[in-house]
């Protein structure tokens, strides 16, 4: 019994594995007729969600745009410790960061936080407590009247430098920052090296937090 070549219509006998003509493979593969779809009216069991409603828990992004009320709330917290003198920075700094990731993860239960995004939240916590206690603190400062204090404490210190090195020129920028000016600009530097100090510590708390709350998501 013969059959048509399906690529150029030559006569081939039944069984032959190639067309005599083209050498078109003659062997035909059956595919199995795909399941039929479940019908859209199916009813759904009690407590199952739909496939359009079913989102991976990993896939949620983070909404950077709800970070700014944890991270304040944290660094508050911190800020006033420091300045009542209640914690330690670096423990307060590191703690804010590491409260600003369970918060936010407390309000956002469906996003999966990892270390990376802690130590964003950590960041952004450290700079809003740099602020916060700059501010905090200038409050103590002007209730307690410790300006002449602090003032005191930063000229005993130049005057220490001031005796380890007798170099002319070293002397002139020692007066430069007994003045008044000097000392604005030397507060205004302590504030920015402050400020770094406080991010980095807030992003390795952030980190912190974000690693142990992503094992415990995986757990």
């Amino acid at each position: 019994m013969e059959q048509p070549c399906y690529k150029c219509g030559q006569m081939v006998e039944e069984g032959r594995v190639f067309c005599p003509q083209c050498r078109a493979p003659q062997i035909r593969v059956l595919v199995a007729e795909p399941a039929a779809a479940v019908p859209a009216t199916s009813p759904v069991q009690p407590g199952q969600l739909q496939a359009s409603e079913a989102v991976p828990f990993i896939a949620v992004p983070m909404r950077w745009d709800q970070a700014a009320k944890p991270c304040a709330i944290a660094a508050f917290i911190a800020a006033l410790g420091m300045v009542l003198q209640l914690i330690v920075p670096v423990i307060a700094a590191v703690g804010a960061g590491f409260l600003a990731v369970a918060l936010y993860r407390r309000s956002n239960p469906e996003i999966a936080l990892r270390a990376r995004a802690g130590a964003r939240l950590g960041a952004i916590c450290g700079f809003f407590c740099a602020g916060m206690t700059a501010i905090l603190g200038a409050l103590r400062v002007a209730a307690l009247h410790e300006g002449g204090k602090i003032r005191a404490v930063l000229l005993d210190s130049l005057q220490q430098q001031a005796g380890r090195y007798s170099d002319p020129e070293f002397q002139v920028t020692l007066d430069f920052f007994r003045s008044p000016a000097g000392l604005v600009l030397m507060l205004v530097f302590f504030f920015i090296a402050g400020m770094i100090i406080l991010i980095l510590l807030g992003m390795l708390g952030g980190a912190l937090g974000g690693a142990s709350l992503g094992r415990r998501d995986r757990s």
